[in-house]
């Protein structure tokens, strides 16, 4: 069958319709949006709401599924899958979190331009976000084609990327925000990886940055020279004419590329209820 999807950007992301995810889905439609994300990087799925073995099921159409940053925090979940990250500001015990918990400092984190675990090999592939509660306003997604934004550079700073690569570091994003308590053990459970700062998108042949909160620095050039190449780099290509906004209501599921997209929420009031669950597959396919 062919699946019906609609412009939401001039660049990319696009709504889909006439497909239900609750159902078991056939070959041709997991090719089919397999197809569209290779086109348009983000898919919104609106009114899916989805249940936790619901979710996970259809995550598994996509490759092998990852826990990212689960292995770092290393604390229970309240989820079923151990899979599905728990993208809320709530505890254990089913209450909003207080603002200084750790549940809040990774909300404040996923605030900043990020790929879901870049800071591992493999990396992610698809993440799917599925809205369960939402806030009464703010707590939008926004996301960046990062393919537009390597296209937009001038030519000569492309040339100059060919060959540099950035440390990627799970807890770099977090030490940004002041949250160092982390054991030793936890800073040690994913070591840092490398990655170009231009890579080529598998399914589409593209090239696009790979860059975001999680890369540290730039080897072989010194630290402060490194650090602002890669904040030049994130201020071009989260430019608005890069970037789609999402405003979530419940039941929506978000689906998009890490590899060619960066990410992050939008504030909102903390002490209001938010509850996301992310699933994420790897990526099976390093061109």
């Amino acid at each position: 069958m062919s699946v019906v999807a609609n412009p939401l950007h001039p660049l990319f992301a696009a709504g889909v319709e006439d497909i239900d995810l609750r159902e078991a889905l056939g070959s041709t439609e997991v090719r089919e949006i397999e197809r569209l994300m290779d086109e348009k990087s983000v898919l919104v799925f609106r009114g899916q709401p989805l249940s936790q073995d619901q979710q996970i099921a259809f995550a598994r159409n996509f490759g092998p599924l990852e826990g990212g940053f689960i292995k770092v925090n290393q604390r229970p979940s309240r989820f079923k899958y151990a899979e599905l990250a728990d993208i809320s500001n709530v505890s254990l015990d089913g209450k909003v979190a207080q603002r200084d918990a750790r549940e809040v400092v990774g909300n404040f984190a996923n605030q900043l331009w990020h790929s879901d675990s870049s800071f591992q090999q493999p990396a992610a592939r698809y993440s799917m976000l599925s809205a369960v509660v939402v806030p009464p306003s703010g707590g939008d997604t926004e996301f960046c084609d990062m393919r537009a934004a390597y296209d937009a550079l001038p030519r000569d700073l492309q040339s100059e990327l060919e060959g540099l690569r950035a440390e990627h570091y799970a807890l770099n994003s977090r030490f940004l925000l002041g949250d160092t308590d982390y054991s030793e053990a936890q800073r040690n459970a994913m070591p840092p990886v490398t990655w170009p700062l231009v890579r080529t998108h598998a399914g589409s042949g593209r090239k696009f940055l790979f860059i975001g909160a999680h890369a540290s620095h730039v080897e072989g050039l010194p630290v402060a020279e490194g650090r602002m190449l890669l904040a030049e780099l994130l201020e071009h290509a989260t430019q608005r004419e890069f970037v789609y906004r999402h405003r979530w209501n419940v039941g929506d599921l978000v689906m998009w590329d890490n590899r060619c997209v960066l990410h992050r929420g939008r504030r909102y009031d903390i002490s209001a209820r938010r509850e996301l669950r992310r699933a994420t597959t790897l990526d099976d396919a390093v061109v």
